[in-house]
């Protein structure tokens, strides 16, 4: 077995056990809607295994167009969907007032649970406390670790962002790296602001952010690579999303700049990028485990009232590395878009 399962064993055998005790905390987890009629925003799930009565769900999320990642953490939904019975509905947006409207469309079509991201938590406090008033229960998956508690969602799943930083930027000080800029897609998104911060507390070395349109690839390659020309002395870049790496390569290659690059979260052409070296490692954080995870919560929870962490601690998905030394056991499972 390679390094990195064995790792990801030891890490998360606490939340297993923890997962194991969960408990049978009825209230709450049932809507009381019946599952009726939602707007068809995405592709239902299929008959699944389960023989309890159909629910319909909505996961939505603050994706924005052409990033990959949500793909992945879709077709774990869809997985979990289609063995429990559930006619799941998907909605995405990035901007958050764009986001909260279509929660409040699933609260509308009465659906049975909703599965929300967090990125700004703010702007999706309100309409989260009206799916609650409304009997819908509600949980968080990929952003909002800090927030999900406070804003009464009854599990979340995902990584501590501010802990994946931290190990990526130790790992930066064992490549010896000296001075990295961190590439930020999306301006005000929480977690993604944590995850240069994480770096830049434990990195020994000096650290810019850089603000791009992630919804504009062109404009993020024209802005890497402007950077780059006239910081010769980058020596890492720090992506946080698998197309951003990717266009990071250009960058590189079209400044002349001998940097080498770093991202967060994987899909399968960074696997293979991973294995040319033009990347050197990403740190994964299992979108799929996060979109099964938190549609299979709300199964779970209005079928046998199991609520995973006990209501009480998030279940961790990430961090962890993926490199050379392990990529080849990753990207099989990559070229299927489930990594």
């Amino acid at each position: 077995m390679d390094r990195l399962f064995r790792t990801r064993s030891r890490r998360f055998a606490p939340l297993a056990a923890l997962a194991a005790a969960s408990l049978l905390l009825a209230a709450g987890c049932s809507s009381s809607s019946g599952g009726k009629k939602a707007e068809e925003t995405g592709a239902a799930g299929t008959t699944g295994r389960a023989n309890t009565p159909r629910m319909t769900v909505a996961l939505v999320t603050h994706q924005a167009p052409g990033d990959t990642f949500w793909d992945i953490v879709r077709k774990g939904a869809e997985a979990a969907a289609a063995k429990d019975n559930i006619r799941l509905v998907y909605a995405h947006d990035p901007n958050a007032g764009d986001q909260a409207n279509l929660v409040q469309n699933a609260i509308d079509q009465k659906v049975d649970g909703i599965a929300v991201t967090l990125a700004k938590p703010d702007a999706m406090k309100d309409v989260v406390a009206k799916a609650t008033s409304a009997g819908i229960p509600v949980v968080g998956l990929n952003s909002g670790l800090s927030d999900w508690k406070k804003l009464g969602l009854m599990e979340f799943f995902g990584q501590d962002e501010t802990v994946a930083g931290e190990a990526l930027g130790k790992k930066l000080n064992a490549e010896g790296a000296k001075k990295v800029v961190c590439v930020i897609q999306e301006q005000g998104n929480i977690g993604l602001t944590q995850r240069c911060d994480g770096v830049k507390k434990t990195f020994g070395g000096t650290t810019e952010n850089l603000y791009v349109n992630g919804t504009d690839m062109p404009s993020v390659k024209s802005t890497v690579t402007a950077k780059l020309k006239q910081d010769p002395a980058i020596d890492y870049v720090v992506a946080l999303g698998a197309p951003y790496a990717l266009t990071s390569v250009q960058s590189v290659g079209d400044a002349g700049s001998k940097a080498k690059i770093a991202t967060f979260d994987l899909n399968k052409e960074l696997t293979g990028a991973i294995s040319k070296g033009t990347i050197q490692f990403a740190v994964d954080q299992q979108p799929y485990l996060q979109g099964y995870l938190a549609i299979d919560s709300l199964w779970l929870c209005k079928n046998n009232g199991n609520y995973s962490g006990g209501g009480e601690q998030p279940v961790l998905t990430g961090p962890a590395f993926v490199d050379k030394s392990n990529v080849a056991t990753v990207a099989a499972f990559a070229a299927k878009g489930t990594r």
